[in-house]
């Protein structure tokens, strides 16, 4: 089955084709370990989990990379208002990172490298450009990339340089959007830097932003390789700088697809400090979501469209998921001998599945092949079983099961080992469901209504099955 996605590089769907067979290298831009990460940020980095355990799902072997910037303006500037040193200072995020990817249950990366070991690689790239004329240094000794050297430049961002001023330079690693200037490749040292600082051939200083993703990109995917992720913000300057000072030293395509997903608003509106909507992971763990919750709403809108979280959202998703594990809790219970017609369901569903997620990661018609499967279990039980699960054949309900853990290969927000919650209900409460019953045995429908509408004001749902009934509590 063919998979598909939108490369920004050209604006439109195409064919995903590997460089090699079977096997994908993708490239993830990864956090700046200057403070928790936000859940802006892991909008992104579940947009690349989707990836990749659709990649994983469609068959093919991957290898991403996904970078830690460990050396920036933003780490430098922080880690002396502090007074940390830049090692201590970011080693403190980077292990809050790798705990909140366990948290929102992301695959780890085949490599994470952190820019700070791979100074030498860097410093490497920046003597190719200087040998071919792209690069140069400038009278404040840093080194620079000269974008009227690169004639594409612009092609991912699609921006008219014939309208753009030349011989402007930009020496900080983010710059705004209409700023199309030189950029820095090599900082030289000043006494801002305090003591992060490297040797290299232009003198004592620290690499550029953008130097250090295609240096690392490069040494473990090569100089072509098939994805490379980010978010929209990401893609100029950075990718922009990224492809040009790449393509240039190497004389080769630098990336075949590019992915970019929209930002995350929160109620509406931009998410900042000064609207009070601007939350870490951390924090809503600490209001009493838990991460399967979170990344189900994270992961529930196309990643090439805004989402929108709220609070709402995730009490939805709490509920939404609540009713995945009642069914998985009865389904444990089948050991009926009622056979039904579950293959076509199942085969009808997987393949449904599999062709939405493979459409550009088109989740949402892959989430409704996973509600297919859950109402369509739903109406089989109920049609051949009366409702009551425990007639299902035991081979059926493992066979469900296992569909739906299938699904959970890419979603990973299911739980299929939650127990049922025993509840114990007082003697008034079991009498009005024995009352009920009787009722309805008697076919007497306008009592037994009136005691189920009396059962759900006191807190509780009566559930009819052909053995007898089954008292919930309301959450």
């Amino acid at each position: 089955m063919a998979v598909y996605f939108f490369n920004t590089l050209n604006r439109k769907k195409e064919e995903f084709k590997p460089l090699k067979d079977n096997e994908v290298g993708f490239y993830t831009c990864g956090p700046t370990v200057y403070n928790f990460a936000h859940i802006g940020n892991f909008r992104a980095y579940i947009f690349e989990d989707l990836l990749r355990r659709a990649l994983k799902y469609h068959g093919y072997k991957v290898k991403q990379v996904m970078n830690l910037t460990d050396v920036d303006d933003k780490t430098i500037r922080d880690s002396q208002k502090v007074k940390m040193s830049l090692n201590d200072f970011t080693a403190q995020y980077k292990k809050a990172f790798f705990e909140d990817l366990k948290t929102l249950k992301i695959e780890a990366a085949e490599v994470y490298p952190a820019a700070t070991d791979h100074i030498a690689e860097m410093i490497e790239l920046i003597e190719v450009l200087m040998e071919k004329g792209y690069a140069y240094q400038a009278s404040d000794k840093s080194v620079y990339f000269s974008i009227a050297k690169f004639p594409e430049y612009g092609k991912l961002a699609k921006i008219d340089m014939e309208n753009q001023r030349a011989g402007v330079r930009i020496d900080t690693d983010e710059y705004e959007k209409d700023s199309v200037a030189d950029f820095a490749l090599w900082k030289a040292y000043s006494e801002a830097d305090g003591d992060v600082m490297w040797d290299s051939p232009w003198g004592k200083g620290r690499p550029g932003w953008h130097i250090e993703c295609s240096a690392m990109s490069m040494k473990y995917l090569g100089k072509t390789f098939d994805i490379h992720t980010g978010g929209v913000d990401n893609m100029f300057p950075h990718h922009e700088d990224e492809i040009a000072q790449s393509e240039s030293a190497n004389g080769c395509t630098y990336v075949n697809y590019w992915l970019h997903c929209a930002h995350l608003i929160v109620n509406g509106e931009k998410m900042s400090k000064s609207l009070g909507n601007f939350f870490t992971l951390r924090e809503l763990i600490e209001k009493g979501y838990t991460g399967s919750e979170i990344r189900w709403v994270l992961l529930g809108t196309h990643y090439r469209k805004k989402l929108n979280f709220t609070f709402e959202a995730c009490d939805q998703a709490r509920t939404q998921l609540k009713k995945f594990s009642d069914m998985f809790i009865q389904l444990n219970k089948a050991q009926g001998g009622a056979v039904v017609e579950i293959d076509v369901l199942i085969s009808e569903t997987e393949e449904h599945f599999k062709r939405a997620i493979g459409d550009d990661l088109n989740i949402s018609d892959a989430l409704s092949a996973v509600y297919g499967l859950y109402n369509g279990v739903k109406k089989l039980v109920n049609d051949n079983c009366a409702g009551d699960y425990a007639s299902l054949a035991k081979n059926d309900a493992e066979k469900i099961i296992i569909q739906f853990k299938r699904f959970n290969e890419v979603l990973d927000c299911l739980d299929f080992d939650v127990q049922e919650e025993i509840v114990e209900i007082d003697d008034d409460i079991q009498s009005l469901a024995e009352q009920r019953f009787q009722a309805r045995n008697n076919r007497d429908w306008a009592e037994a209504d009136r005691l189920r509408d009396e059962l759900k004001e006191r807190g509780y749902v009566v559930e009819d099955s052909k053995d007898g009934w089954n008292l919930k509590k309301i959450d």
